[in-house]
């Protein structure tokens, strides 16, 4: 779980709207990013062994967030953990500010990948979850945070089967599914996960216990996919 030891005050739920607030001008991609605040929430405080103090500890859990369109959330859960100072969020996309609309892993401490390109970022947590199980660092968790509507990308559809034959269970797909997804899933989204191998649970994505419960559901041998089902809300 995220701690914070760098001196910054670390901040609760429900703090995040007034966060939030901090930033403006992303009007076009606000509510996508606000559809996965819960998640990233329960990720940060209640899953993810990652410390401000040492972002680059090569033993930390790693989180990608592959749906990188208007990170907002993601941003005010970083400062909210300790990673950002929260004054900084009052600059967001600024011409001279680190945080702009897609999160830059150069610039931003604890971020893992530059995504706004969708599509990628599962393909990439593959990637490195097998890297990791090749250097022997088998206690570390990779988990990638993606949207229901880019899963209908290609290199999405191979690493989905690739994952489950090859039982990398440090892998964690979190899917926000709030129907912005073109064509649909027969069966479900949790049912193509399932079909490839993976252990897959659906749940209510505003529901912290729930996805607590389906998160700590690991396999040692099995991809774990929890579909966070959301209906987009705004923080007045």
């Amino acid at each position: 779980m995220a701690t914070s030891t760098s001196g910054r005050t670390g901040s609760g739920y429900s703090d995040l709207p007034a966060l939030l607030s901090r930033m403006s001008g992303d009007e076009k991609h606000s509510p996508a990013a606000v559809s996965t605040l819960d998640v990233l929430w329960v990720l940060y405080d209640r899953i993810l062994h990652v410390d401000p103090a040492r972002p680059d500890d090569p033993d930390r859990d790693r989180f990608l967030l592959s749906k990188g369109h208007g990170p907002m959330a993601y941003y005010a859960v970083l400062a909210a953990k300790g990673f950002l100072d929260p004054a900084e969020l009052g600059g967001w996309n600024a011409f001279d500010s680190r945080l702009g609309q897609h999160p830059d892993r150069v610039l931003v401490p604890g971020v893992e990948i530059g995504s706004g390109s969708l599509g990628h970022g599962l393909p990439l947590a593959l990637g490195t979850a097998l890297g990791l199980r090749a250097q022997g660092r088998t206690g570390s968790r990779v988990v990638v945070l993606v949207g229901d509507a880019e899963l209908g990308e290609g290199s999405n559809h191979e690493a989905i089967a690739v994952a489950g034959r090859r039982g990398v269970g440090t892998l964690t797909t979190v899917v926000v599914d709030n129907a912005s997804d073109s064509y649909g899933w027969p069966g479900g989204i949790g049912e193509r996960f399932s079909r490839e191998g993976w252990a897959a649970h659906t749940v209510d994505g505003r529901d912290h216990d729930a996805l607590h419960h389906a998160l700590t559901d690991t396999r040692l041998d099995q991809p774990l996919a929890v579909i966070a089902r959301v209906e987009p809300k705004e923080f007045a």
